[in-house]
């Protein structure tokens, strides 16, 4: 079975995460794995567009009630949940990739860490509890050693 990876992040970012994202979707592809996000632009739709350019599949999970996400989707899953799609997102992923990212993404690593899914970070929040570092978001030096740890933590549900 294939895996599926999340990748998460703003629905507006600069220049520099864009083309991180961009580079995680065609690593993602590479690897024969499907994409999944948020459905929109950012990050989402950088993802997108660097997956579809290597032939990779695309899944968004979108807020809305329409199929409208951002034109590099493969299938497009209309929820009507607004930002709780989020849960959704994070919860059909074997691994969860956040490149960059505001407060939806922190929300988005939280409910996968909760899940026991692995996180990687690009660029992303660093965690901290009562003063300490906290383990729970491994970070990745570039897209592809991003994508070669979510899939070496990560186990398909089948």
């Amino acid at each position: 079975m294939k895996r599926y990876i999340a990748v998460v992040g703003s629905s507006s970012c600069p220049p520099d995460i864009a083309k991180l994202a961009y580079e995680v979707g065609q690593e993602i592809a590479l690897a024969q794995a499907i994409l999944v996000c948020g459905g929109l632009g950012g990050v989402m739709e950088e993802a997108c567009r660097g997956a579809q350019e290597k032939k990779g599949i695309t899944l968004g999970i979108l807020p809305g009630h329409q199929r409208r996400g951002n034109p590099y989707l493969t299938l497009a899953l209309p929820t009507g949940l607004g930002e709780a799609r989020n849960f959704l997102v994070v919860k059909v992923a074997d691994a969860v990739i956040a490149v960059g990212g505001e407060y939806g993404t922190l929300s988005e690593i939280a409910m996968a860490l909760k899940l026991g899914k692995p996180v990687i970070g690009l660029k992303t929040w660093e965690l901290f509890r009562e003063g300490k570092a906290d383990q729970g978001i491994i970070k990745a030096k570039n897209a592809k050693d991003a994508v070669n740890l979510a899939l070496g933590r990560s186990g398909s549900e089948e």
